[in-house]
């Protein structure tokens, strides 16, 4: 993959050249396989060219924050088999291989709703049977397959494969009312005596240094959607000699540099050293990237005015799905986290 930075810009614009943006329902259970078949896995985090993964879901998203929604999910799925396959953590008797390979699609589900969640019973090794409820399961109605966490009868935290087209697996209408980022119909599904595979040890997949790796990724997918909406507000100062618009986009400029450094420094660091605890560093860039997308988002609205929300339909979407996207933040609980980190670390500031 060393020519992959090289070559995939062209690729991803030949993909998608013939898709009516923004991508409704229909559209994007295609857009994404096509997605996922060019492109079936990238760069690993902390291998090298994490700012090429990033650099290329962040491209993702300047276009559609839902298939890159949908993507990242897939990518970070073939990251985290890689990275518990190359520590020993997937058992050989697992029919996983250490990345999904095209044409699957992948998602990971991982949110737990505050009074149910799946469990499992009847293991057989690696082998298990879940039931229950997952929430928040972004594509569950076109995904071929899923990771989903789940709980054993001691509470422990697990990692299992799911191939959805089974009879155990119903994929509700249930859980998504959403207005913003609608189109990823991230809707509760239902387990019933579903077949499934564990994939890792109990909380392998928390616990490995890669779950900070894709915590940033994510940042990265916020960052390419802000600074597209920032496009927009250069190209009107462009048009007009507005004082108070030019404002706007100076402020937009301050916010996206800012995280944008962030997110250059984080990647550096992950590769210098994949091993090592990276909460820190991922939580540091994800507040930077909320900060420039509420600068940003802000900037926008009150320098372009009501005509983009409007009347451009990729405007109105994509300034509708990004702040349902950056909830994936916990806002100051990972403010507070941070600092506690800071704290442990007796990091300061000097340059």
């Amino acid at each position: 993959m060393s020519d992959w930075p090289r070559r995939w810009q062209a690729e991803l614009d030949a993909l998608l050249a013939n898709e009516s943006l923004p991508l409704d329902a229909t559209t994007l259970p295609h857009a994404a396989r096509r997605l996922s078949t060019v492109f079936p896995a990238l760069p690993q985090p902390g291998a090298g060219n994490t700012l090429a993964r990033w650099q290329f879901l962040a491209s993702v998203a300047a276009r559609d924050l839902a298939l890159v929604k949908i993507y990242e999910a897939h990518a970070d799925a073939c990251a985290i088999l890689a990275d518990l396959s190359a520590s020993g953590r997937v058992e050989n008797t697992s029919p996983l291989s250490p990345a999904p390979s095209s044409p699957s699609l992948w998602a990971v589900w991982a949110a737990r709703a505050p009074r149910n969640d799946v469990r499992f019973a009847l293991r057989d090794g690696t082998h298990v049977r879940l039931g229950g409820t997952k929430a928040w399961c972004s594509g569950a109605h076109f995904v071929t397959h899923a990771l989903v966490t789940c709980v054993d009868a001691d509470g422990l935290d697990w990692l299992a494969a799911v191939p959805m087209d089974q009879p155990g697996v119903t994929v509700s209408a249930r859980g998504w009312e959403a207005v913003g980022m609608a189109v990823t119909q991230s809707v509760e599904v239902d387990f019933a005596d579903a077949h499934a595979t564990l994939v890792a040890a109990p909380r392998a997949y928390v616990c490995r240094p890669g779950f900070w790796h894709g915590a940033a990724g994510i940042a990265a997918c916020w960052y390419g959607a802000t600074a597209a909406l920032a496009v927009r507000l250069r190209d009107a100062a462009e048009r007009r000699d507005d004082p108070h618009l030019r404002a706007h986009l100076g402020a937009a400029d301050v916010a996206l540099v800012a995280a944008r450094a962030c997110l250059r420094e984080c990647a550096d660091e992950i590769d210098a050293a994949p091993h090592a605890d990276a909460k820190r560093l991922a939580l540091r860039a994800r507040g930077a990237v909320e900060s420039a997308v509420d600068s940003t988002l802000r900037a926008c609205a009150r320098a372009l005015g009501a005509a983009p929300l409007c009347r451009d339909r990729w405007f109105a979407r994509m300034a509708t799905d990004l702040p349902v996207f950056v909830r994936q933040s916990h806002a100051e609980a990972d403010l507070a986290t941070l600092a506690s980190a800071i704290l442990a670390s007796g990091e300061d500031w000097r340059l």
